[in-house]
């Protein structure tokens, strides 16, 4: 199947909750790679590649996580993969 890359953007009470970390131990259950990292003014930017069907789950599943009610707002742009990424890390 092709894989796609998918741009989240968080914004809300996203920072200094753990939102990262949660965001990382969510893809243990998904074929996705990617990073997730704290963007100037309080958002969060999560980068990730897979099929377009387990994006779709993934980004679900965060919505739908412990850190999911702190997301007030989320910007989403579709690409096509980069194939750039080895695994899933948090950058700093």
């Amino acid at each position: 199947m092709k894989r796609q890359r998918v741009t989240n953007l968080y914004s809300g009470h996203v920072q200094g909750i753990g939102f990262r970390y949660s965001v990382r131990v969510l893809t243990a259950g998904f074929e996705v790679t990617g990073t997730v990292r704290n963007l100037p003014a309080g958002r969060v930017e999560l980068i990730a590649e897979g099929t377009k069907e387990e994006l779709e789950a993934f980004l679900q599943a965060v919505r739908e996580s412990d850190v999911g009610r702190f997301i007030r707002q989320e910007q989403t742009l579709w690409s096509e993969a980069r194939n750039e990424f080895r695994g899933f890390e948090i950058v700093h």
